[in-house]
């Protein structure tokens, strides 16, 4: 293919703010006497803030009002900015710099494409904003991933045809959508997991441009 675009998702690829959302969605949860534990959190992995709240108010078999809803929504994303609040470079995984150095060297264009509402607050704390040439978030999309939408919208304000992009994705929705976009899919994590990927990487530093550039 040629690669024009290379399209990243945020948490698990670039930086890991996992464990954050775990500590916020885990204090909401002890407050609704459900119970919440890491392997929960990874049920969660690439869902928006709604559905990963009714997916522990399910858990708990307990069904709210659309306010409540909200409520507890703004509850856990203050808790979650709070605690992200002192993130710094020093955060951003290796390998990620280089990599965004070789791509940017040869002309191909960078997006992100990230189902957290908070992925600009977090590549400014990372020092990598400037670097994008264009973000697409959940506050710009009705669909959550697997839904392709959120890396149709990274393609099209890119300016690059879906067919000549090449997604990076941690997990098995992200995968689901970057296939569904047309694009070639790069998994970070594990192969058995990430099954839809062309290619499966334990971690971004292992990727090199050439790869991209072979797929």
């Amino acid at each position: 293919m040629n690669c024009r675009a290379v399209i990243f998702d945020l948490d698990g690829v670039l930086t890991d703010t996992a464990i954050y959302h775990f500590y916020a969605w885990k204090a909401l949860a002890d407050e609704l006497g459900i119970a919440f534990t890491e392997h929960d959190n990874e049920q969660l992995k690439g869902v928006d803030r709604l559905g990963s709240l009714r997916w522990i108010l399910h858990q708990g078999g307990l069904t709210l009002s659309a306010a409540e809803e909200t409520r507890l929504m703004q509850q856990k994303n203050a808790h979650y900015l709070a605690l992200i609040d002192h993130i710094t470079a020093d955060n951003l995984y290796p390998g990620v710099q280089p990599l965004f150095a070789q791509l940017n060297h040869s002309g191909i264009k960078i997006g992100l494409a990230s189902a957290s509402k908070n992925a600009a607050f977090v590549v400014e704390r990372l020092g990598i904003a400037a670097q994008f040439d264009y973000i697409a978030d959940a506050n710009n999309v009705v669909n959550s991933k697997p839904d392709p939408e959120v890396f149709l919208l990274a393609a099209k304000g890119l300016g690059v045809p879906p067919e000549h992009c090449i997604g990076v994705e941690d997990a098995l929705a992200g995968i689901e959508a970057i296939n569904r976009a047309g694009m070639k899919a790069i998994g970070i994590g594990d192969a058995k997991v990430l099954s839809g990927a062309l290619k499966v990487y334990p971690d971004v530093a292992a990727v090199t441009l050439t790869d991209l550039l072979n797929l």
